[in-house]
């Protein structure tokens, strides 16, 4: 028996895309919460300022409004530069692939920097003053010292956060990108059971759920593996 009915490779492909957005999302989002958590640390007011505005505008607007403003500003914008290299083109869209991804790397990138920036600040004094009794410099500090503490401190923010993000995907089928929401609602349509699909869609989100968050704890107990042998 068919489940989805002649519908199961499209719906394979509909994941494979969901996997690829939130993959290309964190990554670039991981660039992104970075650039905010050393603007948010930085001595210059106006750094600090600009990150601060970057994480309250990304995190005080929904996600769906990002979404639509980095398309439909996308397009604008795309089709404003087009008319001044040739103004006989009327009008150029934005592919929904790259405005989602960076709607969404913007969405990460604001939560991943308040993590960043935490995680930054929770690192004990002391671990630092250590380094530098031991003549360290500045940089084999951070390599060895300040980078796996702030990993240790901003996995759990950062698994949370990358969950959230495999989620937020199914809100760039608004904007015509093929990925697993899509496909279930384009599949509902043609055969008019919307249970069995969006059902099949839910399942398939919790399963990447289930194993990403498999994942993230294994991150975890192996960046706290020295903290528990000292346990014992």
């Amino acid at each position: 028996m068919d489940i989805f009915q002649g519908w199961g490779l499209e719906v394979a492909r509909g994941l494979m895309t969901t996997v690829e957005v939130a993959l290309l999302s964190l990554a670039v989002g991981l660039v992104w919460g970075i650039l905010g958590a050393l603007a948010q640390l930085s001595s210059n007011c106006v750094r600090r300022a600009i990150g601060r505005g970057f994480t309250l505008v990304v995190r005080g607007t929904p996600e769906l409004l990002i979404i639509l403003i980095a398309y439909f500003g996308g397009t604008v914008a795309l089709t404003g530069l087009a008319k001044m290299i040739d103004p006989s083109i009327r009008f150029l869209e934005v592919p929904a692939m790259p405005a989602g991804v960076f709607a969404l790397s913007l969405v990460f990138g604001g939560y991943a920097a308040e993590v960043l920036r935490g995680a930054y600040l929770a690192i004990p004094k002391g671990e630092i003053e250590a380094a530098d009794a031991f003549g360290m410099s500045a940089a084999t500090s951070f390599i060895h010292i300040r980078l796996p503490l702030m990993w240790r401190y901003a996995l759990p923010g950062l698994g949370n956060n990358w969950i959230s993000l495999i989620k937020d995907t199914s809100l760039i089928s608004i904007v015509g990108l093929e990925e697993l929401m899509r496909i279930s609602t384009m599949a509902t349509q043609v055969n008019g059971e919307p249970f069995r699909f969006y059902l099949a869609a839910a399942l398939i989100y919790l399963l990447l759920t289930i194993l990403n968050t498999s994942i993230v704890d294994a991150l975890e107990r192996r960046a706290t593996r020295g903290e528990r042998k000292l346990a014992r």
